[in-house]
């Protein structure tokens, strides 16, 4: 996919161009709304309006990264989407293997190396904590997880779909990270050994 040509199309009011964008970004758009918003409905709602509304500003797009642009639209309806109803996510986090960037590792509650029926149970049951805990985080802690540790973005293309500098994205990511350990810590023995976030000898 020539990515440029389509966009330059889509400026001049092809629509079968911006379709073919949509069909490459729509799946990830989605699977952003859903972990934004947290129930099928509204997030299938955020994404065809987000579409919709990047369709009628495309001959705005100056360049850059077409995915991060359009996923800040994605963002911002999901955010006027939360603040109408002071909703909370409540779907079950399914995690996929992140690119955390340099400075931090990559968190363990993420991991997902369950073998055994039992493991997967467990693991359930630690996704839907994680939910819990990314629910309680402020929208723009939430944002900036979701985006990093869960869609794989760097920090720099996450910085543009916020549109927040780059020492913004590590900060927010640190604390958003350190408070869903925190709240994972409520869960107790669900955690597995290899979930374990702090050293219990020295509780």
């Amino acid at each position: 996919m020539d990515e440029n040509a389509l966009i330059q199309q889509a400026k001049h009011g092809d629509l079968d161009a911006f379709n073919r964008l949509v069909l490459a970004y729509q799946e990830q758009a989605y699977n952003l709304a859903l972990h934004l918003l947290g129930d099928d409905p509204s997030a299938q709602d955020a994404t065809q309006v987000a579409f919709i509304n990047a369709y009628q500003a495309i001959r705005s797009f100056r360049g850059g990264s077409f995915r991060a642009w359009v996923l800040r639209i994605l963002t911002n309806a999901c955010y006027d989407e939360l603040r109408r109803h002071k909703r909370k996510p409540t779907e079950d986090l399914n995690p996929v293997d992140a690119d955390s960037g340099d400075e931090l590792e990559d968190p363990p509650w993420l991991s997902d190396e369950s073998q055994s029926p039992e493991e997967h149970i467990t693991q359930q049951e630690l996704e839907k904590a994680i939910q819990r805990c990314l629910g309680g985080l402020p929208e723009e802690f939430r944002a900036v997880i979701v985006l990093v540790d869960v869609q794989g973005m760097d920090y720099q293309e996450a910085a543009e779909v916020v549109k927040k500098p780059l020492g913004t994205i590590r900060s927010r990511l640190a604390r958003a990270r350190q408070r869903v350990q925190d709240c994972l810590q409520n869960a107790g023995e669900l955690l597995p050994d290899k979930y374990r976030l702090i050293d219990e000898s020295r509780l």
